[in-house]
């Protein structure tokens, strides 16, 4: 994978790269003093699904086979099994470890929500005084916000894949020999540690936290985004990713603001669906076996019937 991954990479498409890496990470630092740097990160983060359609095929090798839509959706589900229960882990984690954390990241949610209502309600209050349709407009702009938000979020995967390849083809530029030996995967193993790394630093840019806040958000993000890394390179399928991604954060943007446990409801679903999927995959795996050994067989009939 690692040499897929650090094929030679054009000065258009590095620019490109950096620019999605280093400069998201700047501007959603600014995020914090600008609004034209908010304007300007969703702007960087709307363009990384460009740069990951030129990225995503450096997971795949060329001797895999294609799944079927079937395939797909299974790994899909899995995936998305498999980050929910991680996360779970890491929160519980976090609560035991991390008490001060937890205690004001609730209040921050709370103040968030409420800040964001409130802007909401004096924008539509001024511009339609009195009006019931306003009421309507106003809750399709805090939903469509939030959504607009998570499904942002599910592209930091194009980050993290750009951010790996950028690490190791600076990690071949500074270690030749070891690169050379084909001892790589320490090398890929470092580039996923520190990209989580970095996803837990990201997310206390934007705000302005004491000290005991941020650590555990670093710790606990980190952690979750440890397994949005191992998830990419385990399915080698960037889009999947991606999707992982934005639909647990739109299902926790739910469940924190409208639809209580609404993401213990959409995982129950999925492990629903990935259940009977499993079954009618494995029936069809046995199927397919069954019929390749029919045709097997066959020719072995014939070469005993002339032998006889």
């Amino acid at each position: 994978m690692t040499t897929n991954l650090t094929k030679p990479i054009s000065k258009s498409l590095l620019w490109a790269i950096i620019i999605v890496t280093i400069g998201a990470e700047v501007l959603l630092y600014l995020t914090r003093y600008s609004s034209l740097g908010s304007t300007l990160y969703d702007a960087v983060m709307v363009s990384s699904f460009f740069i990951g359609w030129k990225l995503y095929r450096r997971l795949r090798s060329e001797q895999e086979h294609r799944k079927s839509p079937r395939q797909i959706m299974l790994q899909f589900t899995g995936a998305f099994l498999i980050f929910f229960l991680g996360s779970t882990v890491v929160n519980v984690y976090s609560n035991l470890t991390f008490e001060d954390f937890n205690d004001d990241y609730d209040q921050y949610v709370q103040d968030y929500t409420e800040s964001q209502a409130h802007v909401i309600e004096s924008g539509v209050d001024n511009e339609l005084p009195d009006q019931p349709i306003g009421s309507i407009f106003e809750k399709i702009d805090t939903i469509g916000y939030d959504l607009y938000n998570d499904t942002l979020a599910g592209l930091e995967e194009v980050w993290r894949l750009a951010y790996i390849i950028l690490l190791l083809v600076l990690f071949k530029k500074v270690f030749p020999r070891r690169w050379g030996s084909g001892r790589r995967d320490g090398f890929l193993m470092a580039a996923l540690f520190i990209t989580s790394i970095l996803f837990g630093i990201d997310h206390t840019l934007d705000t302005d936290q004491p000290w005991a806040i941020r650590i555990g958000a670093i710790v606990t993000f980190a952690n979750m985004g440890l397994l949005f890394g191992l998830i990419l390179l385990w399915t080698r399928n960037l889009w999947l990713t991606v999707i992982v991604h934005a639909v647990y954060d739109i299902t926790a943007t739910l469940s924190w603001y409208y639809i209580d446990y609404a993401v213990e409801y959409f995982t129950l679903g999925v492990l629903i669906v990935h259940v009977c999927l499993y079954i009618f995959e494995t029936i069809h795996q046995n199927r397919f076996i069954q019929q390749r050994a029919a045709v097997q067989e066959g020719p072995n009939i014939e070469v005993t019937q002339k032998v006889e």
